[in-house]
This record gives C-alpha cells, structure tokens and sequence, in this order.
C-alpha cells in the first residue's frame, strides 16, 4: 500500500489525509496496467477504478514448430523486455533449454518485466505436462515424458502435415530400434537455426548431438516447441516398417521400406 501511495503522489496525485484512508479502505488495485478510463473523474472514482478498472493485457502466441530461443527473443521485442534476461531467466528455470513452452496463446499483464512473463509461461507449460502425462500413463515421469516429446519435436519439424505425423513417428522407432541413425535435417534445425535449410556443408560440419547424421539416438532434448497432436503421434506410432521418406513433388510424403525403394521416390520414379 505505500508503494501505491508513493507512486500516487510520484505522478502528481495531490494526496491528503482523506485520500490516504479512502486507498486504505476501498482495497489494494490489480496488479499490472489497469484501464480506468479517459475521462475526468472525481478522485473517488478514479480510486474506485483502481481497485475494479479491467487490467490490460498483452498476448503472446507461441507457434508448434518453432524454437525457444527465437520465441523468446519475439517475445522480448514485442514486449520492450531485455531479450538477454528473458532468456537467461528461462535457462535458470526450465528443466530443459527446448520443448518445455506448449504452443498456445496466452496472456499476461502490461508491463510486466522479464521474470513475471517467463514464470507464466513455464508454469502453464510445466502444468499442461504434467496432466497430460498422467493422462497417457498415469503419472509424470520428467525423464521418460520428455523423450517422448523429443521424439514429438523431430515429428513436428518432420511431418508435411497432421496427418503424416503418426507415419513419421513410426519411422523414428523403427531406425532407433535398427539402431540406424535417424538422419533427420529436423534436429539441426535446433536453436537459432530454426529457419535455416540444412546443408551438405552444414551436416558435415555440425558437431552438436543434435546432427542425427553423424550421432545414433535422439538429440539430447527436444528440437522445438511441440503440439499436443505431434504428442500424440509420438505415443501411439503408426504401425509400420517405413525406414525412409522423402517430401514429393505434391509437398507430402513418400514412404519405403528399404533404401532401393527410397532411392526410387527420390528420383521421382514411383510418380
């Protein structure tokens, strides 16, 4: 309550006796920017719109496919935070440095500072995980819910659609239990390499445990922020014996069974 006092009289609100018992008995105002109008209003009202005045709100909508790293930093201009903050805040918080954030819309008060707007965020996050665990298995176990969503993140960057994601998923199982490598140009898209095409050149030079074209098993942790419906596919897999795909020419995929099959879709000979 002195804090809100001495802000009042900060902005040049004339204060006295009066005023000072009306703030303490009408009650403590919404946190964050509160809309009380444009209007002139007796100082009564305006005190009264403190305490009821809609708190205004800033929206952040959080995209499947994308990464942390680039999220943060849109988030940070959007908002006027210090993006090396936001980020650092999040690092000390989130059990992992990628797919903790669940892709959704969400809001948080005007103004607030780096801390309050990624405590938000991993709080929904953590929470939504941690029912949906329980939901599929009974319990949340950190470790085995977020190789799942690992495995749901390479699905996301992967699949042409919704539809192929289950297809997709069935192909990382069946390589990882092959213990093929997953060869996948997905998991290099990690990080600040969200947008960038992967290369020949970049394949070969990427030393990262993320470079499923030199490392056998999954990255480290998830490659990008992830949907409820790659989730999904991650835990019931199609059942197939698909070890290869290769986008065609209609933007979808091509599945094989075997490397001669594949070779064949990526020359365009099945078509």
């Amino acid at each position: 309550m002195r804090a809100i006092i001495a802000q009042l009289k900060t902005d040049g609100v004339d204060l006295n006796e009066l005023d000072l018992w009306l703030i303490r008995a009408i009650g403590l105002p919404k946190r964050g920017l509160i809309d009380v109008g444009e209007e002139n209003s007796t100082k009564l009202d305006f005190y009264l719109g403190l305490v009821g005045g809609k708190a205004a709100y800033d929206e952040i909508v959080l995209i499947p496919g994308e990464t942390t790293l680039v999220a943060l930093d849109l988030i940070a201009q959007k908002l006027n935070l210090n993006a090396d903050l936001t980020r650092k805040i999040y690092e000390e918080n989130a059990p992992f440095a990628e797919g903790v954030l669940i892709p959704d819309t969400y809001y948080v008060v005007k103004g607030a500072k780096e801390k309050e707007v990624v405590e938000t965020l991993l709080k929904s996050s953590m929470r939504l995980h941690k029912e949906r665990a329980a939901s599929y298995f009974g319990e949340y176990d950190e470790k085995q819910w977020f190789r799942i969503v690992t495995i749901a993140s390479i699905v996301q960057k992967e699949a042409a659609n919704n539809a192929e994601m289950p297809l997709v998923a069935s192909v990382i199982y069946n390589r990882l239990e092959k213990n093929m490598r997953l060869q996948m140009d997905g998991t290099l898209n990690y990080g600040y390499f969200s947008h960038q095409k992967v290369t020949p050149q970049r394949i070969k030079s990427d030393a990262s445990d993320f470079n499923t074209y030199k490392k056998r098993g999954l990255p480290p942790y998830p490659v990008a922020m992830t949907s409820w419906t790659a989730i999904d596919a991650a835990i019931n897999p199609a059942k197939s014996d698909y070890l290869y795909f290769v986008r065609g020419a209609n933007g979808t995929h091509d599945f094989s069974k075997d490397y001669r099959s594949h070779i064949r879709n990526i020359r365009g000979d099945s078509r």
